[in-house]
């Protein structure tokens, strides 16, 4: 429902039907809530450490406990531009009694064209498979900081022959 006018007139009541159930609305809640679990137990992160070695970057997702029980990094996820690898699968473990976890990982270019430089909206988005004490998996988007991404772009740029 929202409530709109259009120039001078009084405002009026606008609904928008939907569908019950709707599949999209459903996966967004289910995905959202998802990543709300994930985030009430651990911070998941990009360290600041980005090393270029050869044709690959690598660094560490760091993982630091906010809340209760064993968390464990199944997978990460490439995006638009990058491609993701990690030495092994599921990337690594926080145990309850731990603190913090290191998981190194690998990125590598998915793309080397202009275009895909000129439209990187979605360049850093990288979806990180987690589990709380055995329990579905489930999806939360990892961002890198900006002084990560600077780097990384500057690395692909050079890794794709385009300057930099």
């Amino acid at each position: 429902m929202a409530h709109v006018r259009t120039g001078s007139e009084q405002p009026r009541k606008v609904v928008f039907e939907v569908p019950h159930p709707d599949p999209l609305l459903a996966r967004l809640l289910r995905d959202e809530c998802s990543e709300f679990l994930i985030k009430q137990a651990t911070t998941i992160e990009f360290g600041p450490d980005w090393r270029e070695s050869g044709k690959v970057m690598r660094g560490d997702l760091v993982v630091t406990r906010r809340g209760q029980g064993t968390v464990a990094l199944n997978d990460i996820g490439g995006t638009t531009h990058y491609i993701a690898t990690a030495k092994s699968k599921p990337l690594g473990v926080l145990e309850a009694g731990s603190q913090r976890l290191e998981v190194p990982v690998e990125l590598t270019p998915g793309r080397c064209d202009p275009h895909a430089f000129a439209e990187a909206k979605k360049a850093f988005l990288f979806p990180v498979r987690a589990a709380i004490d055995g329990g579905e998996e489930r999806v939360v988007i990892v961002t890198p900081p900006k002084p990560v991404q600077d780097r990384l772009i500057d690395y692909a740029l050079r890794a794709c022959g385009l300057g930099g």
